[in-house]
């Protein structure tokens, strides 16, 4: 039977001497996703990722597993001990499991000892002629045979497989420091938030809400959306915002074409103080050149001048095609086209400008009291964990200092 899973690392083997606490990061990753299979022995050894399964069922670690971000590959396995005989049980177990008549095979055998009693081709001589034995009529297929048992001889045992199942690669989560992720109802900031988790970035949500005008289920599924993130990496921090002072003042005081700049130039203001106070290193939106008003070169050159700190926007290149299909497959689609409106749709003006001025939009912005709103809303958000299992309110305070 199945004794164990291994999992192969992808660009972790080009870390050098940060190697080791990439990996360590991982094991990490790892154990949070599988928290709740106490059995399971978690070993993140320096070129593979061992989980005995200490009489766990294997398929429900593999799916979790094809999530989590820095694995290439994954193996469900069977480990014996470094001898021949046992080696052919196993590899006799594994083609069962799969033989019908007709289909071919071969032995692909690796040798990481290189003191073990039999070379590699020996390996595969002995043990693809035991199953020629066992097995009559069955043939060997050495190019793209429908059965490829690998045998890997490891310091401490042999094992063997017969599926590579592809993993979710990138670096794993937590690897490469905290951004924050400005996260609304919509489609594509769970998919930007997706790809930084794949760069190894930290993220905590940022999202902002505008009761009345917004309702508890516009909220929850933001929530709910951060919580599919949650599947990639370990527990997410969710910054909820208050913005209902801050658009109605928009809407009451700024002329209709500016009303989406500023609103968003408000949000990127926030959202940097939250980041400055969370030791984040950047900010991550879901924009895509082109898509909408907000989002031309000229728009977001205005928005993003509020701030030095790096905006990623891992979606600027794609169409909503790409992005969509992406979001089927992150399984974040069917909850983004609830119909709960965000704060970026409910006071969206019907001819927003594509080229906005800045100096049109600063002589708008003197208008309004900007850093009281600012400070106001700062004090009133809220901060929760989002896990794998529940998310639960763990804090709830002011972040505002003297950063305006």
């Amino acid at each position: 039977m199945i004794t164990e899973v291994m999992a192969r690392y992808g660009e972790l083997s080009t870390k050098g001497k940060n190697r080791k606490l990439f990996i360590k990061q991982l094991g990490k990753n790892v154990a949070y996703v599988l928290n709740d299979f106490p059995a399971l022995t978690i070993k993140a050894n320096r070129d593979r990722l061992h989980i005995e399964l200490n009489g766990e069922a294997y398929e429900e670690i593999v799916d979790r597993l094809k999530k989590v971000f820095g694995i290439q590959t994954i193996s469900p396995v069977i480990k014996v001990d470094k001898t021949i005989e046992q080696a052919n049980r196993a590899a006799l177990y594994l083609l069962n499991q799969e033989y019908k008549d007709g289909k071919t095979f071969k032995i692909t055998a690796r040798r990481a000892d290189h003191d073990w009693t039999f070379e590699t081709n020996e390996v595969n001589q002995i043990i693809g002629q035991f199953i020629t034995e066992t097995i009559p009529g069955i043939k060997v297929k050495m190019k793209k045979p429908d059965i490829n048992i690998r045998v890997e001889i490891r310091l401490d045992g042999i094992f063997l497989s017969t599926d590579s199942i592809q993993g979710a690669g990138g670096l794993p989560g937590g690897t490469s420091g905290k951004g924050m992720l400005m996260i609304s109802g919509g489609i594509d900031s769970p998919v930007a938030g997706y790809y930084a988790l794949k760069r190894g970035i930290e993220l905590e949500a940022v999202h902002f809400h505008s009761p009345p005008y917004t309702s508890p289920q516009a909220l929850q599924k933001a929530k709910d959306l951060t919580g599919k993130l949650v599947e990639f990496t370990g527990p997410i921090t969710f910054i909820e915002v208050p913005f209902t002072e801050i658009q109605e003042t928009i809407k009451k005081y700024v002329p209709q074409g500016y009303v989406m700049t500023i609103t968003r130039r408000m949000m990127l203001k926030l959202t940097d103080i939250i980041r400055a106070q969370r030791s984040g290193l950047a900010i991550i939106n879901g924009e895509s050149l082109g898509q909408v008003a907000s989002q031309t070169l000229e728009s977001m050159s205005v928005i993003s001048e509020v701030t030095n700190t790096p905006v990623l926007r891992p979606l600027i290149s794609m169409d909503k095609n790409d992005i969509i299909k992406i979001a089927e497959e992150i399984d974040t689609f069917d909850l983004s086209i609830l119909p709960y409106e965000d704060c970026c749709t409910i006071f969206s003006p019907p001819k927003p400008r594509t080229k906005p001025k800045l100096s049109h939009v600063l002589e708008n912005e003197a208008k309004i009291d900007v850093e009281g709103m600012i400070e106001r809303a700062i004090a009133g958000i809220s901060i929760e964990e989002i896990g794998l299992n529940q998310s639960k309110e763990t804090e709830q305070k002011a972040l505002f200092e003297d950063l305006l």
